[in-house]
């Protein structure tokens, strides 16, 4: 999941540097998310591990 956060974000980046304003915000956008449900499912993970751990 992190994996596509940053490669929308490398997406976003180039299509900036490029001028391609609505593409780089879509795809910034796209990064946020994944990177969200990414810390969402990694926290979950964590709290899961220590609770199962007991």
């Amino acid at each position: 999941m992190l994996h596509y956060a940053v490669v929308f974000f490398v997406i976003a980046l180039i299509a900036a540097v490029l001028g391609f304003g609505g593409i780089a915000a879509s795809a910034a956008g796209i990064a946020k998310i994944l990177f969200v449900i990414f810390l969402v499912l990694a926290l979950g993970s964590m709290l899961l591990g220590l609770f199962r751990g007991r």
